[in-house]
């Protein structure tokens, strides 16, 4: 029988669940979908359209849900679903605190069913090819690992939702560029586990680090720093140095931009005592220690196919990318969404390309603040950048989410 899927809001990201769906062999039983559904890609001919997912969940009975809604609506929604006996690919970011976190866990124990967040990068072969240099000491004691991306976004992109550049849900390291943040702390994860400090020794490898992470919480930033600036009337910021350190000290620097100059697709940088290691992770292009250049490395596994394998043998097959291993992630998340609103940039700092919906801001020198940060796990203010400010820092993040705060 046929695996029985739904897709709980089928626009914006929604068209491209809704074209891959339409690629694969699954029951597409039902969308929900309050706006009218846009017409590309069309809906099959065999697809009902329901106006709410509880609706749909009561005439479709799917056995998987995707669910690419607002952020801030995962939650009650992901509840529904797993009460009409769903499992969940859930987009990212899952949930907004660790809150909703803890509560979704537990919810999905309660119920037996599974919950796959869209980290789609997180099925990368390159990513497992590193794990598997670090687990095997090729870089020697991890010391950092760090991030840079740098991306445009012209003004029509602020303006495609009620929540675009809102500060809780839309800012660069949370929601285009939260793979970055996502790929550098499973990176970070994997290195403890391989280290003195961690939990299962130098034979760690990507396999142990997950099933680590259904019981350990060591993605959790014992502390956070971050420098947040905006270039528009936002409350989100589209340029940012996010530093959060980890258990034992180890630094995770993500450096990223929505202003940028050059393109950066996305690179993580893990360094150790004896060499480092990049992922370009868009791209799925690698260079390990005593390699030179970038080197592709074919093959995703598909988030939404290793969750339905994962569905007929749960032991054999685990989840790429489960709940329990972004629990860093929704730290930095919710404590990104109780900061200050960013500091806006004087307009001589920043150049205007193109006019309309279709103008870009990009910060001059900006590619340069960000690679100088990266490389130096390093904030802006350290680096003596002229525009910078202090950072807005929160020390001992607990799962529960209770945090000390100095702004």
């Amino acid at each position: 029988m046929r695996p029985r899927v739904a897709l709980i809001g089928a626009n914006g990201h929604g068209r491209w669940h809704r074209r891959r769906l339409a690629e694969r062999d699954y029951a597409f039983v039902g969308i929900a979908e309050p706006n009218p559904v846009d017409a590309d890609p069309p809906v099959p001919a065999s697809t009902p359209v329901f106006r709410d997912h509880r609706s749909l969940l009561a005439a479709t009975r799917p056995d998987v849900v995707i669910i690419c809604t607002p952020p801030g609506t995962h939650l009650p929604i992901a509840l529904d679903a797993l009460a009409a006996g769903c499992d969940l690919l859930l987009e990212k970011p899952p949930v907004l605190s660790l809150a909703d976190h803890a509560r979704l866990t537990a919810v999905l124990a309660s119920t037996g069913r599974a919950c796959q967040v869209g980290f789609q990068a997180l099925g990368s072969a390159a990513l497992d090819s590193l794990c598997a240099a670090i687990a095997a000491g090729a870089l020697g004691t991890v010391n950092g690992v760090s991030a840079v991306a740098s991306w445009q976004r012209d003004d029509a992109y602020y303006a495609r939702s009620p929540w675009a550049g809102r500060r809780a849900v839309d800012g660069a390291l949370t929601n285009p560029l939260g793979h970055a943040v996502m790929e550098a702390l499973a990176l970070a994860d994997l290195s403890l586990l391989c280290s003195p400090i961690g939990s299962t020794g130098s034979g760690a490898t990507r396999a142990s680090y997950m099933a680590a992470e259904q019981s350990l919480d060591a993605s959790m930033p014992g502390r956070l720093e971050v420098e947040r600036y905006r270039t528009r009337a936002i409350e989100s910021d589209d340029t940012a140095v996010l530093r959060v350190t980890l258990p034992g000290g180890l630094p995770v620097v993500v450096a990223v931009t929505l202003a940028g100059e050059e393109f950066i697709p996305g690179e993580v940088t893990v360094t150790g005592s004896r060499g480092s290691a990049t992922l370009e992770y868009p791209t799925d292009r690698l260079r390990l220690p005593g390699e030179t250049e970038l080197r592709e490395v074919p093959g995703r596994v598909d988030l939404l196919d290793n969750l339905i394998a994962h569905q007929a043998d749960p032991h054999r097959v685990p989840l790429r990318s489960p709940l329990a291993a972004t629990v860093g992630f929704t730290a930095v998340v919710e404590a990104l969404g109780g900061a200050p609103v960013p500091t806006l940039l004087d307009d001589d700092l920043v150049d205007d390309l193109g006019t309309g919906p279709r103008r870009i801001r990009s910060i001059r020198g900006i590619n340069g603040v960000l690679r100088r940060a990266a490389a130096d796990l390093a904030l802006p203010s350290e680096l003596g950048v002229a525009w910078s400010r202090a950072p807005y820092t929160e020390n001992s993040l607990q799962t529960t989410g209770s945090v000390a705060r100095r702004k």
